[in-house]
């Protein structure tokens, strides 16, 4: 026989746990009618008791004691579930599927699984609490929105852990579920971005959407921005938000950097985390002289970030600079790395970064990697560079260029330097 204070202690967690789920109904149910109440925090917390005696008879006497304890209380939930259909026409499911559950967790326990339980009555009262918040999230929630979350749910839930965790073609350098996970990471980050976009809205302002735009494209949104320069009044607002969008480009970096190969934080934090303060102190300045100024209500319009088509295609890219910074490794030395990354980031700075960063787990030098990566960043930075000159012309070209030429200068010299 088990200790009696244990038992009592299992009983307690058990009835904890129907109190907690039923405090949450009763207080939401606290204004209906007595008699369509059909369960509150009473027979919530009796529920919990009863999926703990089920279990503790059970250890007793045979699993199939809790099994038929089980199904006799699952038929007087579906006895009581139809009883208030015909009595109020309601075919809502979730106080008796709350029921069931409940039981469960109680029986969990008496069973000695105490941290499960609790985290399960936790989630479910939580769950149910934010009944009137999810309606509304569905109910503003867009066709492609959903069609995006879905597509992101299938190469994150369902491709993923299906891909073969091992190199493939010359020099076993293609790797599947290393490059879809770096996909699942790129993708992730910015349907993040865009959500937090679509929650907090564009209405304050330009500089807000050009931080929250820079974590899904920098280059994008620096050509989003560069095009409303013919707004006169916008231009010191225009300078901070390309600024700003372009400073995001540097932590992005760390960040997937640190994921990949965290040893490769300390050599670029210096470099990147120099220019990225100098692009911040930019847009400071020029946030600061426009805000004063009245602009007009010239927003970006927000796009839906992830499709499968663009995410495929990164897969694609991102297998060829592995083979091409592979190669170039073998038989141009450094130098060749240097180039595929000057090349790289004339287009795209996260996929050379994860390559990068995942070639120094193996056979590549980590200085090689921190060097590769910092002449992609610099690349792609003289890439946006020249957009803002040529799409932004000569008054935003000459508000952004001393910040951009001063916070890759600090960059660079730290990286010497370190």
């Amino acid at each position: 026989m088990p200790d009696a204070t244990e038992v009592l202690l299992d009983f307690a967690s058990a009835l904890a746990v129907g109190l907690l789920i039923g405090a949450e109904r009763g207080w939401r149910e606290r204004n209906k009618e007595a008699l369509r109440l059909v369960a509150g925090i009473r027979s919530f917390g009796l529920t919990g008791l009863l999926g703990g005696f089920a279990a503790f008879l059970g250890e007793q006497f045979g699993t199939a004691v809790w099994v038929a304890i089980f199904v006799c209380f699952a038929v007087l939930v579906i006895a009581s579930y139809f009883g208030e259909l015909v009595y109020v026409g309601d075919l809502g499911l979730s106080s008796e599927l709350t029921l069931l559950i409940t039981f469960l967790l109680g029986s969990l326990a008496v069973a000695g699984y105490h941290t499960l339980s609790a985290s399960g009555a936790v989630v479910v009262a939580l769950l149910l609490s934010l009944k009137d918040e999810l309606h509304k999230a569905l109910f503003r929630l867009q066709e492609a929105e959903l069609s995006a979350a879905l597509k992101l749910l299938f190469i994150s839930v369902v491709m993923l852990p299906i891909l073969p965790n091992k190199g493939y073609g010359p020099w076993e350098v293609f790797n599947p579920y290393a490059t879809w996970w770096m996909v699942v990471l790129i993708a992730a980050l910015g349907f993040a971005a865009y959500f937090a976009i679509r929650l907090v809205g564009t209405q304050r302002g330009l500089l807000l959407t050009a931080l929250l735009g820079g974590t899904v494209s920098s280059t994008a949104m620096t050509i989003t921005l560069s095009h409303l320069q013919e707004h006169r009044a916008l231009r010191p607002l225009l300078a901070a938000g390309l600024l700003a969008t372009s400073a995001l480009m540097f932590p992005r970096v760390l960040l997937e950097v640190g994921v990949v190969n965290s040893a490769l934080l300390i050599h670029l934090a210096w470099p990147l985390g120099l220019a990225a303060l100098v692009y911040a102190a930019g847009a400071f300045f020029f946030w600061r002289m426009a805000a004063n100024a009245e602009s007009p209500n010239a927003e970006p319009p927000l796009k839906n970030p992830f499709e499968l088509g663009p995410a495929l295609r990164f897969a694609a890219l991102l297998a060829l600079i592995l083979f091409l910074v592979e190669a170039a490794r073998r038989y141009l030395g450094d130098v060749g790395v240097y180039l595929v990354s000057l090349l790289s980031g004339l287009t795209d700075v996260d996929a050379i970064t994860l390559s990068l960063a995942r070639g120094a787990n193996r056979e590549l030098g980590a200085e090689v990697a921190v060097r590769g990566i910092f002449l992609a960043v610099l690349s792609n930075s003289l890439v946006k560079a020249g957009l803002i000159a040529v799409i932004g012309g000569k008054a935003l070209a000459l508000r952004t260029f001393p910040f951009i030429g001063g916070g890759l200068l600090a960059g660079t010299v730290a990286l010497l330097m370190f």
